[in-house]
């Protein structure tokens, strides 16, 4: 069953009152950040967009890791550390979540699912009944492609009823595995799944209904997917390939 906007587990993400810092700080000098102000959430599935370095990845960690996430990734019983690189933005907002909880749940980045993967083998040597990697389809995720590792917890370890908050999943992804995610999430989303997911790519994009959010140089709008850059330079490419290869190669 989908979530309705009185069921949703986040709504959305504001300020928290607190006085935020110079605005010549990383991550606060972002234009995102600077105009946020209350970005609201869909009841199913909000996905952000923007080039490289407009904070995407920035505003979605924060949300994970004000959620409860571990900044790495992982459920929310996940905690541990490999490198701390996130930003202090959780500090400074606050969520307001709706009045269920999720049953499952996952913070799923790409950039750091090799440390999740690695924690799973650490915590699976120790004695006990049950192993984590059971959840994930019962195979190392280090002994498969890294497509094949992120489509096991994509297909195995989310179990519906769950926030799924996911940074760049089709990183690894081939064109036809990331038509099969799409597939998953409308599985998810019908078993009552809410996804909040950071993508460059306009296939997860084109999720019917999603709310995409556009974070630029002048904030953070609402558009459609023909409207976002990635759709119009790929439909440029597509259609004319020809002449765009031949002005970017003068």
């Amino acid at each position: 069953m989908k979530l309705t906007n009185s069921t949703q587990f986040i709504k959305s993400v504001t300020w928290n009152g607190e006085r935020i810092p110079a605005t010549n700080r990383f991550p606060f000098y972002l234009p995102a950040v600077r105009s946020l102000e209350e970005v609201d959430f869909h009841p199913t599935i909000t996905i952000l967009v923007g080039e490289n370095g407009m904070g995407k990845s920035t505003l979605l960690e924060a949300v994970a890791i004000a959620y409860g996430f571990n900044p790495e990734g992982g459920t929310l019983h996940f905690n541990f550390s490999s490198y701390d690189s996130h930003s202090e933005l959780d500090r400074y907002i606050r969520l307001v979540k709706g009045v269920k909880r999720p049953t499952d749940s996952f913070f799923f980045r790409a950039e750091t699912f090799y440390n999740v993967a690695s924690n799973i083998e650490e915590l699976d040597k120790g004695p006990g009944g049950g192993k984590v990697i059971d959840g994930f389809g019962g195979r190392s995720l280090h002994k498969q492609s890294h497509g094949e590792s992120f489509f096991a917890a994509f297909l195995h370890r989310f179990r519906g009823n769950g926030l799924y908050i996911l940074d760049e999943p089709e990183a690894a992804l081939s064109p036809l595995r990331q038509m099969s995610m799409l597939a998953r999430i409308h599985e998810l989303i019908e078993q009552g799944s809410q996804f909040i997911i950071s993508t460059h790519s306009p296939i997860l994009m084109a999720y019917p209904g999603a709310k995409i959010l556009q974070l630029t140089e002048s904030g953070i709008e609402e558009v459609r997917l023909e409207d976002t850059s990635h759709y119009t330079i790929m439909k440029q490419f597509f259609e004319d390939k020809d002449r765009l290869l031949h002005h970017l190669f003068q």
